[in-house]
């Protein structure tokens, strides 16, 4: 990443165009490292702007150009892992699965590669549901508005699509 030292220092002063400049040139290298941490095509583009926005929002707590690849190489790698996060957030199953011996001896990637298998596995039903709730983040309500399903429905749905993620990330087939 090669940013200049008065860009860098001008963006975290609040300087508009120098903040939109450094946007600009760090991209590239944004994308670059994406494309390697979160190995799915489909998942870059979200990575890059959810990034992108992260660097908007705290330039001004980074504590120089040079911590700046760091912090971004930790945000890239963490937003790469987050559908996997969020799948599993709000389960008294996270203690189980964060506790099971499997989980502690699978690498990251190994695990990141299995959730997107078990994603594609899912029914199609099962799939969109996940979609809505943990990658768009929509409400309960929204969701079951959506789809044109009761809130009941929804939960249920929701709740059959995480099982069977589950049984999939620990049995390592489809089912």
């Amino acid at each position: 990443m090669n940013i200049h030292p008065q860009t860098f220092a001008a963006a975290q002063a609040g300087d508009p165009a120098a903040l939109e400049q450094l946007l600009v040139q760090l991209q590239p290298d944004i994308r670059r490292y994406a494309a390697y941490q979160c190995r799915r095509f489909s998942a870059i583009d979200d990575v890059v702007q959810e990034t992108l926005l992260i660097l908007y929002r705290r330039v001004g707590s980074i504590k120089s150009v040079y911590a700046m690849s760091k912090w971004l190489l930790r945000v890239i790698a963490r937003l790469c892992l987050l559908p996997a996060l969020m799948l599993l957030r709000g389960t008294d199953e996270v203690h189980l699965l964060e506790n099971s011996a499997h989980f502690s001896r699978v690498p990251t990637d190994e695990l990141r590669i299995d959730l997107v298998r078990a994603l594609e596995s899912l029914p199609a039903q099962y799939r969109e549901i996940i979609v809505l709730r943990d990658l768009q983040e929509l409400t309960i309500h929204e969701i079951a508005l959506a789809l044109g399903i009761s809130k009941e429905a929804a939960k249920s749905r929701l709740h059959r699509a995480r099982t069977l993620i589950r049984e999939y990330l620990l049995t390592g087939e489809d089912e």
